[in-house]
């Protein structure tokens, strides 16, 4: 089933790149704060959170409103960068909400897309994206060729780059890369599952030499001491918090869990 979500997924952004979602003419200032500065510095846990309305494990995770608005309430609770999505099929995303996060706020922002052309990279620095992010698997399994080419066609534009994995062999492979943050993902492509011990699993014996972001399935300030100790630096977390009756005391709480 694996190669069948990450396929359709591949073949959705493909979709999204043809119908001309990515086709936008602005040019937006990215943030002028280093997250990876602020990672290193911070004495809270550093939380990435993320705008999304949809997902493909859950459907439907709260009604369309104002990103700008939940941007601001999720900066208020003290998160220190967001992730915007801005893949249409499955994730309700679109650039257009990315820039009117973009224009509302002044943190780092993370364009959370299935990356697979670099008209999506070229997007992302128009859309004034701090980070694009890019998945090992779909180079690991030959969807997109080349992922030194693209992390480097990134760069050129300006973007870090947050390169996610979900095994202990694509996270070997993401080190060979020259991707300025690691992310974790602890939900399982294949099936959708979520296990935190993911993260432990990857990280263990391993020699840090860059931040590691974990993401998917954090909910509760526990959830996030927890993945500190095996080793993780940042935290993205999405629909605990788009679930919450009260963004802002929902990411205060899990700012405070040390």
């Amino acid at each position: 089933m694996a190669e069948n979500i990450l396929r359709k997924l591949v073949n959705n952004s493909q979709a999204a790149i043809d119908d001309g979602v990515y086709d936008v003419d602005v040019n937006l200032q990215k943030s002028d704060q280093d997250f990876i500065q602020t990672i290193k510095a911070n004495a809270h846990p550093t939380l990435i959170t993320e705008v999304k309305f949809s997902s493909p494990s859950l459907g439907k995770i709260r009604t369309l409103t104002d990103p700008a608005s939940i941007a601001k309430q999720m900066i208020s609770g003290g998160s220190r960068a967001l992730s915007v999505l801005t893949q249409p099929h499955l994730f309700n995303g679109s650039p257009e909400y990315f820039m009117k996060v973009r224009q509302a706020v002044d943190v780092p922002l993370l364009m959370k897309d299935i990356m697979v052309d670099k008209i999506q990279i070229d997007t992302a620095k128009k859309i004034g994206a701090d980070f694009m992010l890019v998945i090992q698997s779909i180079f690991d399994k030959g969807f997109v060729k080349d992922i030194d080419e693209f992390i480097g066609y990134g760069h050129k534009q300006g973007l870090e780059v947050l390169l996610e994995v979900h095994t202990r062999e694509e996270f070997e492979n993401a080190l060979k890369t020259d991707a300025d943050l690691i992310g974790i993902n602890n939900r399982n492509l294949d099936t959708l599952e979520i296990d935190l011990d993911t993260t432990k699993r990857v990280l263990e014996g391993y020699e840090k030499t860059r931040p590691i972001l974990s993401e998917s399935g954090i909910e509760t300030p526990e959830d996030i001491k927890y993945l500190k100790s095996v080793g993780a630096d940042a935290f993205l977390i999405g629909s605990s918090i788009m679930k919450s009756e009260n963004i802002e005391e929902h990411v205060k709480r899990l700012v405070s869990a040390f």
